[in-house]
């Protein structure tokens, strides 16, 4: 349509999951964080899980660095494995204390079945397929939570500090600024990309968003 600005590959990519990320951000968990009356219970969950999840992403971040055909790629992909397992990871643990959760806790706390299907679909993506399907199986992490902490900023602060935390550490703009740059990475895989690769790569990235959502699911269900 004449006036109306390029889609770039993200944007299919973003169309084809539309309803799963409708599904995440009509969510009764995410709900229950914008308004502050989610059970703690269930968020105590979630930062548990979330940790075990991240030192998986850690591993996933390496390998992407590892296959990554450009210099620059490899570099910016270092960077975040190593924020992931070294900055992010430390600020998760002293979150986790507000939440009176330890640091022997995390360490200790086994993976949701829920969380292992995930890191094992990400780990297995990685490991075994093209280096465009990495990238797309990792991309709803990073751009779908800068999307949902933006849209919950947006609909206010939440009484609970926890929560208000929570929310402006995903709604920032340093944090849209890696999702970016993520989108930046996989449109430009996309735009080089064979239809077969194109399609194994909008599977890759449909397949992690229903896993994001099976993980709300999860946190939310954690509590009867």
């Amino acid at each position: 349509m004449i006036g109306m600005p390029d889609v770039s590959f993200s944007d299919d990519l973003r169309h084809a999951a539309a309803e799963l990320w409708s599904a995440q951000h009509d969510h009764p968990f995410v709900g229950g964080i914008a308004d502050g009356t989610l059970d703690p219970r269930r968020f105590g969950f979630y930062v548990r899980q979330d940790y075990v999840f991240l030192i998986e992403y850690g591993r996933l971040l390496a390998l992407a660095c590892a296959r990554a055909p450009r210099l620059d790629w490899m570099e910016q992909f270092a960077d975040l494995a190593r924020s992931t397992l070294h900055d992010e990871m430390e600020l998760h643990r002293t979150y986790a204390e507000g939440w009176g959760i330890s640091r022997g806790e995390l360490e200790r706390e086994p993976a949701d079945p829920t969380v292992r299907a995930y890191t094992d679909f990400l780990l297995r993506t990685a490991t075994l397929g093209e280096f465009g399907e990495l990238v797309a199986a990792l991309l709803p992490c990073m751009w779908g939570y800068s999307e949902l902490g933006q849209g919950l900023a947006a609909r206010g602060r939440p009484d609970d500090e926890r929560y208000a935390q929570w929310i402006a550490a995903y709604a920032s703009e340093e944090f849209a600024k890696l999702a970016r740059w993520c989108r930046r990475v996989c449109d430009a895989l996309g735009d080089d990309a064979s239809p077969r690769l194109k399609r194994r790569m909008e599977v890759a990235f449909v397949t992690s968003s229903a896993h994001e959502l099976a993980f709300w699911d999860a946190a939310w269900q954690s509590v009867p």
